[in-house]
């Protein structure tokens, strides 16, 4: 893995007109950036829980035929890219299980921390596990307390009290539709509508593409339920703990378009890239982004230096992001089929490269060989991120400390090792300036160390 893995995208939707499965594909096809591995819809017709899912792309998995046998007026959906668990098709959700009380169906975006403690103890009450995903440890934990509960949504409020860590959930049972954002709110979660359709997302954008109309996003520890079109809000659990949406979620995960917790994700990425501009003047001719997260980076940095913001590099937009493929030589092949250089843009230039991070240096470095043999006779490197120096646990798979380039060589090293002239970083300090209009604070923890939750047990 030389770039991030994505995190999962959650979908779901009430609505009294039906063709739920149909919304549903659409939403996710909104929200594939979150996931490129496997997906699945979960729909409830009368009380009854049906499901497909398989590993591949959203298009790839449905057509017409397989969304007519999926008829219902409630739906949960989900993109997937393996945190907790590896990629087989048994681990795509949403996971769906048949139990006392009836089916249940669930799609969850995060990591649990504290799963291996959960497991342990299910197993030794006799519990069998049939994935080896954290999410059949959160369903059958909620399965699990509704038999001692009045409400499936009260079961779902006592097993957030259990878990530690990033989930955001959206639960069907044969009556209800429940979202739920952890009480760190480390992943994003919006609600919106289209008549008398309400809908729940990972982000704004996937309602957009359904024609909804976007009202809200979920506050951390808030369980909203859904009944017969009638909403109700439990607050219990907001305010436990201190925000901690993951700031990469504006740097990287999330589509520009989207709306995360009050901030524009574009305005948020520009503002990384100004910010760049402002800490460190470098001379050059132009900037150019690396797609995608790049380039309102580029943009910001670009109109603060007052320098051209080209376009450096022709993207295929047919070709999933480097992480997706499973060996080394396949992501190698993968950056060269992905990315092309502009050759016109950059031919005897002294260019400005902006990108979202280094992790390895692995593709920075093929990047920079690709400005070079285009001709850019200077390439300085603009990471719109601090160094990653610690691992991610709550739902982005950074690599251990040893693995992180920025962990066993200095600035300087580092744009040794890829090729570049210059390589400068956006400091911590201005990391969080570049969500003003945010109404969370961020988990800064792959850049300092601070974790929000206790992790001693996992580094």
């Amino acid at each position: 893995m030389s770039k991030l893995r994505e995190e999962c995208g959650v979908f779901g939707i009430w609505d009294p007109d039906g063709r739920c499965a149909d919304t549903t594909y659409y939403g996710l096809v909104a929200l594939q950036h979150r996931g490129q591995e496997g997906c699945g819809i979960a729909v409830n017709l009368n009380r009854e829980i049906s499901h497909y899912k398989d590993v591949g792309l959203v298009n790839e998995v449905f057509n017409e035929e397989i969304l007519r046998k999926l008829p219902g007026n409630m739906a949960v959906g989900h993109v997937r890219y393996s945190t907790a668990g590896g990629s087989l098709r048994e681990n795509v959700q949403p996971l769906v299980l048949r139990y006392v009380k009836g089916s249940l169906a669930l799609s969850h975006n995060g990591n649990i921390v504290n799963t291996a403690e959960l497991r342990k103890q299910l197993e030794k009450n006799g519990a069998i596990f049939q994935t080896t995903a954290d999410t059949e440890i959160i369903a059958y934990l909620i399965a699990k307390e509704r038999l001692n509960t009045s409400s499936i949504e009260g079961a779902v409020k006592n097993v957030m009290k259990m878990l530690k860590g990033a989930f955001s959930l959206i639960v069907m049972s044969p009556n209800k539709l429940i979202a739920v954002r952890d009480p760190w709110g480390f992943r994003p979660l919006c609600m919106g509508k289209r008549g008398n359709a309400v809908v729940f997302a990972s982000e704004s954008c996937a309602f957009d593409s359904i024609d909804a109309r976007f009202e809200r996003n979920l506050e951390p520890g808030e369980i909203v339920v859904l009944e017969d079109g009638n909403i109700r809000t439990d607050k219990e659990l907001c305010g436990k703990y201190k925000s901690s949406l993951c700031i990469f979620e504006h740097i990287y995960f999330s589509r520009p378009d989207s709306f995360v917790d009050g901030q524009v994700v574009h305005d948020a990425r520009k503002r990384a890239g100004a910010l760049l501009a402002e800490q460190s003047q470098t001379e050059a001719d132009i900037v150019v982004g690396v797609p995608d997260s790049g380039l309102s980076a580029a943009a910001g940095y670009a109109e603060y230096s007052g320098l051209p913001n080209e376009m450096g590099f022709i993207k295929n937009k047919y070709i999933g992001r480097t992480f997706i493929k499973p060996k080394q030589s396949s992501r190698e092949i993968a950056v060269k089929m992905k990315l092309n250089v502009l050759k016109s843009a950059v031919d005897g230039k002294r260019v400005i490269m902006v990108d979202d991070s280094i992790v390895r240096g692995t593709t920075s470095g093929r990047i920079v060989k690709m400005l070079r043999e285009a001709g850019a006779v200077e390439v300085h490197v603009k990471i719109s991120a601090p160094p990653f120096t610690w691992p991610c646990f709550f739902g982005t798979d950074i690599p251990s400390r040893d693995e992180l380039i920025a962990n066993h060589k200095t600035i300087d090293e580092i744009a040794s090792a890829i090729g570049a002239d210059s390589l400068d970083y956006l400091s911590i300090e201005n990391l969080h300036k570049i969500a003003p209009d945010s109404k969370c604070s961020f988990c800064d923890a792959c850049f300092t160390g601070d974790y929000p939750v206790n992790v001693k047990h996992l580094l």
